[in-house]
């Protein structure tokens, strides 16, 4: 097209309007291929699942296994709801539960004992850490006592524990505080060591004073690690729960799965333990996520 004998160019959009189509199509590009990462992920899982379940299921269906060693998936799932249940066994008797108590009250019981044993430890947990990493004869004379506490294994003390504190929760209290100290102390040290000095001696520079290094420099920097040591500590004591309840652990989901296992209840036993499984993951995906929450510039800089 032209107007008086010259050619018109076709509009042309603006630098900036050019830069920006640009950068949401990167950004939606992006977006989808998250999407699509995470959609095939859950996929890969969801069919390792299946196909585990249809071995499992076959194995049990031709009777290569008896059902005393490996009972069937139906089985154990009839074992969870009998165990979240009530059943009439007779006319006049309806049994609800195991051990008088439904599954998830003994789930129940065993997470406020991880709550009270892991809790304790993550107040003092970082508190000692600190003190271990900044003053140099506390670490000097607490860092050996620290290493041979975290090698012991816990069935290596309960009995000792059930001696000084008896058969109750105290004595699980106590376990599951042990078993979760020693990560979080070690996780703080090392995120205290781990400081640059370069942002410490700016601060300084800066006037701030002791304490507010401390606040503004220290602590913010050695958060991912505590939260790290938080995980790892929890996964740990949720281990332990087992030998915790091996003793008087009614109501509890590790004392249900050691007196079905005993009683030759395997259906319930398995039950027991993917309960267990399962809330392991649930419960470290929340520290993750409330670690997110606290620290969420970690690993984006």
């Amino acid at each position: 097209m032209t107007t008086h004998g010259t050619p018109t160019e076709p509009p042309t959009a603006p630098p900036g309007d050019e830069h920006l189509g640009q950068t949401l199509k990167v950004a939606s590009d992006h977006r989808r291929s998250l999407r699509i990462g995470r959609l095939r992920k859950f996929g890969l899982s969801l069919g390792v699942l299946v196909v585990f379940l249809a071995v499992w299921w076959l194995v049990t269906a031709l009777e290569w296994v008896r059902p005393l060693y490996l009972p069937s998936p139906g089985s154990v799932w009839t074992a969870f709801v009998e165990a979240n249940g009530c059943t009439e066994v007779s006319p006049t008797r309806t049994v609800c539960g195991e051990q008088n108590y439904y599954m998830w009250e003994h789930l129940i019981a065993s997470l406020q004992r991880i709550g009270v044993g892991v809790g304790v430890a993550v107040v003092l947990g970082p508190v000692v850490g600190f003190l271990m990493a900044s003053i140099g004869w506390v670490n000097t004379a607490f860092e050996p006592y620290l290493n041979f506490l975290r090698s012991l294994p816990p069935l290596g003390y309960i009995g000792l524990l059930i001696v000084w504190f008896g058969i109750g929760d105290l004595s699980k209290y106590w376990l599951l505080f042990l078993a979760a100290f020693p990560p979080i102390v070690i996780a703080t040290i090392n995120g205290v060591r781990g400081v640059r000095q370069d942002s410490i001696h700016a601060a300084q520079s800066m006037g701030a004073s002791r304490w507010q290094v401390g606040t503004s420099v220290v602590l913010p920097s050695t958060l991912p690690e505590v939260i790290g040591g938080v995980r790892i500590a929890v996964g740990f004591a949720w281990t332990t729960v087992v030998a915790a309840e091996l003793n008087a652990g009614i109501p509890g989901i590790g004392g249900l799965a050691y007196v079905s296992g005993q009683q030759l209840q395997t259906a319930l036993t398995i039950a027991c333990i993917i309960v267990i499984g399962l809330a392991a993951v649930a419960l470290d995906a929340l520290i993750k996520y409330l670690g997110s929450l606290a620290v969420p510039w970690y690993g984006k800089a």
